[in-house]
């Protein structure tokens, strides 16, 4: 994301950056100078060291050289005996001190003698132990002695006195001077030798070994050196404390180092012989990679590189040292860059204190001047903000002495009304949601916004312009007619405007004021007009409008016109839309209702009455003043949702099957079966008539057989007449009309014609069930056969567990045609599987309500039309709601259906109840807590029974109640959740 900062910062940053710049190039340059300079300094130190290392090692050796040369030219080097090499003590003693180096001075002889003096404590830590207390020398010599080798240890003072003198026949057998390489490379040169610096077997300690041939030829002077002290010389001269010096040979091992301890390496191997660390054994990081370096210098007199360990740099320098008669010799200094460069990072922050100090004194007059600059374009970049926020509620008021920000402050002022303007003008359309009522608020705004006299706006349909709204500049309607205009001959200026396709200025010609009628004739001073053509997203023109000015219309006024039609067009179009599709959905609600009410000719209206009680009730709630529902108020969405709840309450019944909903007598399905037993009964009929003939041919008396013959055919047409009349349905049926249904059902008739031939397929799978009797067959005059009844599909049961809280028995059977049966329904004409068949259209309601994609404001829908058969106490159906879980729009229409239902004239099954029989009735619906007793007695305060009896109900119908009497009854429910 990129960062945009206020002009101040970015003049400031300016001026700070420069400084920033200045001073880092001064600390950048003298950082490098500086640099330069302890680099070449720290290569001079380094040269010096190694020069100073060079002259230590010559400074230690010379001494001991003078001393093996004059030790060399002593008797002792021609001596035969240990008595004789003694003589020589003190000489020798004094040639050792000359030099504190020297460890020890010794003589090996042709025989195989030796003879050395040594200081205590140059030896091995062994031999230093065996010591007594107060020896300084120790005397090492091995003597021939009758053919035999005699070793002997004497332990000296420093006065020479004998302390103690130890037999050593282990030293003089495993020590002989004539196979040593000193004795060797000595004996064989005519000068004096120098060994390599080595580690001294004995002591562990580095030192080199100076040998040169004596007494003729016949023995050989040795001296050894020690040179611990070059380590701690070098340890000395470090350049900066966290420096490292190492002296090495050509192979990388440590002669000389700060740390002894650390040179010496224990050998893994079971003779125990110790060895010298190479350099990358240490244990010093920045000397691991140079070993390859030194074993690689070869004839180099030096090498300075760079070496970075763990993140660390160093500097470092390998310089050769030439010592006479020794292989060279190499000292290698690793200085850390972090304390080399020490003195240029002091520069750095010196510098950097520097350019801090005079930024910390710039700061101040640089903000100053910055802020003069760019106050007044924060004030206007704040007005700009409160213009993004949509802040208008005052003007820009700003003065400045810079012209261009001046020029500017007027222009966001005028951009800030008209965008003022503009949202006003958008907001209250688009708050506007009724069609009717957009129009002439649509054109009283633009009229407002425009500055113009007068308007009117058309609605373009058929290649028509229809006047929707003509007002003035103080929202009145222009009086007098206005015609509709063709779109091909709308008049010089309206007609440019409409061809071309954008809003036109000009003044009115007569053609124009001709084609706008007689309701402008009093708009005389209006000589300018402006025509706006309306189109939509796809160009397609959907109206037009006309400003009525007093004067010339500049360009300004013009584009913001322009702009405010696009967007009034996009609104016409889009609240057009919305209103076609409501209207559409209208249109679909009322036809699906016709149509549920053309499917039965006794419940005709039902559908249509309901919304309008309902709608009765819920105004008589909104207008209450007092009592539960003083509060109580709809806004047009909950109208609009009420309205299609009440047309479609009964939008399940489309799946209830026709004969079912119509079914007038018991034995109606399809057709009414009532004639298939009467036919029954004309058989058994024609049966005694046949019988009795064929009697009195066989001889019996004709008389007995007519009166018995007319007694049986009466008690026939009396069964029938039962029969039909238990068909007829009623409030109540007897257990004894009962009885005597099984009793006719006890005589039988002969059927002689098959019958599963001629039926669907469906009816003869139902026969099936049973074998096929032989013909003639004698059946039961009422019967309830197998084929009589429809079993229950699985798409037809309800799950405990359904999603839409479904709470209804069903019966086991989809259908029970049994004739038996269904001429037992004790009330009305319904078995109880019809019974089911019918509530289910209030299962169906729900279902397809919740399937539809109601919008935000119309979801209260399915809750409305699918609790009117619900009661208060929770035992109505389909979901068993209580009050307190129903809306009161809800429990309304449970009000509205009741009422309807029980004076309606056209069931099928009753006849419509008069007022106070309704009334008496819901009074004791309310009292059981079937319906709400509030609204109950909301119904009947404000009359609204009254006023849907003057309009629904028959004459004769209406009667005289007492409503005090039934409010009485009232009872007060708990409050509603």
């Amino acid at each position: 994301m990129r960062y945009r900062y206020p002009l101040h910062i970015h003049i400031s940053t300016l001026f700070l950056a420069l400084i920033l710049l200045v001073g880092g190039v001064l600390g950048g340059i003298g950082y490098q100078l500086s640099s330069n300079l302890l680099e070449e300094s720290a290569a001079d130190l380094t040269a010096r060291i190694s020069r100073a290392a060079l002259l230590e090692m010559r400074r230690i050796i010379e001494p001991a050289e003078v001393a093996a040369r004059l030790l060399s030219l002593q008797r002792v080097t021609r001596a035969t005996s240990l008595r004789e090499r003694l003589d020589s003590l003190e000489f020798i003693r004094q040639a050792l001190d000359s030099s504190p180096a020297l460890s020890s001075l010794y003589i090996g002889y042709e025989n195989g003698d030796f003879f050395l003096l040594g200081r205590i404590g140059h030896g091995s830590v062994s031999e230093a132990a065996r010591a007594p207390a107060g020896a300084s020398y120790v005397v090492q010599s091995i003597e021939q002695l009758g053919g035999q080798r005699q070793g002997r240890f004497i332990y000296l003072d420093s006065a020479l006195q004998t302390l103690r003198d130890d037999d050593r026949p282990d030293y003089a057998a495993a020590y002989d001077p004539r196979d040593r390489i000193w004795y060797k490379q000595g004996l064989a040169s005519r000068t004096q030798v120098k060994t390599a610096p080595y580690l001294f077997f004995s002591s562990r300690r580095v030192g080199t070994t100076l040998a040169s041939r004596a007494g003729g030829g016949r023995s050989v002077v040795g001296a050894d050196i020690l040179l611990d002290t070059l380590g701690e010389n070098l340890a000395r001269q470090k350049v900066t404390p966290g420096s490292v010096m190492v002296l090495v040979d050509s192979q990388g091992h440590v002669l000389a180092y700060e740390e002894a301890s650390r040179m010496v390496l224990a050998s893994p191997a079971s003779d125990g012989k110790p060895s010298l660390a190479r350099i990358d054994e240490l244990g010093v990081p920045a000397l691991v990679p140079l070993l390859p370096v030194v074993r690689k210098m070869q004839d180099e007199e030096a090498q300075i590189l760079g070496v970075t360990v763990s993140g660390n740099t160093w500097r470092v320098s390998v310089n050769r040292l030439l010592l006479e008669g020794v292989p060279p010799l190499y000292l290698v200094t690793a200085i850390p860059e972090s304390e080399l460069m020490a003195g240029a990072l002091r520069v750095i922050q010196h510098s950097a204190s520097a350019t801090l100090l005079v930024l910390l004194l710039t700061i101040p007059l640089t903000w100053l001047l910055a802020q003069s600059i760019s106050r007044s374009l924060r004030r206007l970049a704040s007005e700009a903000e409160a213009i993004r926020h949509f802040e208008f509620s005052r003007p820009i008021a700003l003065e400045s002495s810079i012209k261009e920000v001046t020029e500017l402050v007027l222009t966001m002022d005028g951009m800030k009304r008209t965008i003022h303007r503009f949202l006003d003008i958008s907001e209250t359309v688009a708050a506007e949601q009724n069609f009717d009522r957009l129009l002439p608020r649509l054109l009283s705004d633009t009229l407002s916004a425009s500055g113009a006299r007068a308007g009117v706006l058309y609605l373009a349909e058929d290649g028509q312009l229809n006047p929707a709204a003509a007002l003035d500049d103080t929202g009145s309607a222009l009086a007098g007619e206005l015609p509709s205009l063709d779109v091909a001959r709308a008049g010089p200026l309206l007609g440019a405007a409409l061809t071309d396709g954008v809003a036109r200025a000009n003044r009115l010609q007569p053609e124009d004021i001709a084609c706008l009628g007689p309701a402008t004739a009093n708009l005389a001073e209006a000589s300018h007009a402006i025509a706006v053509p309306l189109c939509n997203r796809k160009s397609e023109l959907v109206g037009a409008m006309i400003l009525l000015c007093d004067t010339a219309t500049d360009s300004s006024r013009l584009s913001f016109v322009k702009a405010l039609s696009g967007t009034a067009a996009v609104s016409l179009e889009s609240k057009a839309l919305i209103k076609a599709q409501k209207d559409l959905f209208e249109a679909f609600i009322q036809l699906l209702a016709t149509a549920i009410d053309a499917k039965s000719p006794y419940t005709g209206g039902h559908c249509a009455r309901v919304p309008e009680l309902t709608k009765m009730l819920a105004r008589a709630a909104c207008a209450a003043s007092s009592g539960p529902y003083q509060d109580f108020q709809l806004t047009e969405d909950d109208w609009e949702a009420l309205h299609v709840a009440a047309w479609l309450h009964d939008c399940g019944k489309v799946t209830t099957p026709e004969y079912v909903v119509d079914k007038a007598t018991k034995l109606e399905a399809i057709h009414d079966r009532i004639h298939e037993i009467r036919m029954r009964f004309e058989v058994l009929k024609r049966d005694a008539e046949i019988s009795g003939l064929q009697a009195i041919v066989a001889g019996t008396d004709a008389e007995s057989v007519h009166r018995r013959v007319a007694a049986e055919l009466q008690r026939l047409d009396d069964d029938f007449a039962f029969v039909a009349s238990c068909n007829e349905g009623g409030e109540f049926m007897a257990p004894e009309s009962i009885d005597r249904l099984r009793s006719i059902a006890t005589r039988t008739w002969l059927r002689t014609l098959d019958d599963r031939i001629g039926i669907s397929r469906e009816e003869k799978l139902r026969k099936a069930r049973t074998p096929c009797p032989k013909l003639p067959v004698v059946e039961a005059l009422l019967a309830d056969k197998p084929e009589h009844v429809f079993a229950r599909r699985p798409q037809d049961r309800m799950p405990e567990n359904n999603r839409w809280g479904f709470r209804m028995p069903v019966p086991a059977l989809l259908y029970n045609r049994g004739e038996l049966y269904n001429l037992s329904v004790a009330r009305g004409t319904l078995s109880a599987e019809e019974r089911y068949k019918i509530n289910e259209h209030i299962v169906q309601t729900l279902v397809m309500l919740s399937q539809l994609p109601f919008p935000r404001h119309l979801r209260q829908v399915p809750e409305i039309a699918g609790a009117h058969h619900e009661k208060m106490d929770g035992s109505g159906y389909p979901r068993q709601l209580r009050r307190e879980q129903m809306s009161p729009l809800a429990r309304m229409m449970a009000i509205a259906d009741i009422f309807e239902a029980l004076t309606a004239v056209d069931r099928p099954y009753k006849k419509g109840k008069t007022l106070s029989e309704a009334l008496a009735i819901m009074s004791r619906m309310q009292q059981e807590q079937h319906i709400d007793p509030d609204l109950f007695a909301l119904f009947l305060r404000a009359g609204v029974h009254l006023d849907y009896a003057r309009e629904f109900m028959q004459p004769e119908q209406v009667d005289a109640i007492d409503v005090e009497r039934l409010l009485a009854t009232t009872l007060r429910p708990p409050p509603a959740v």
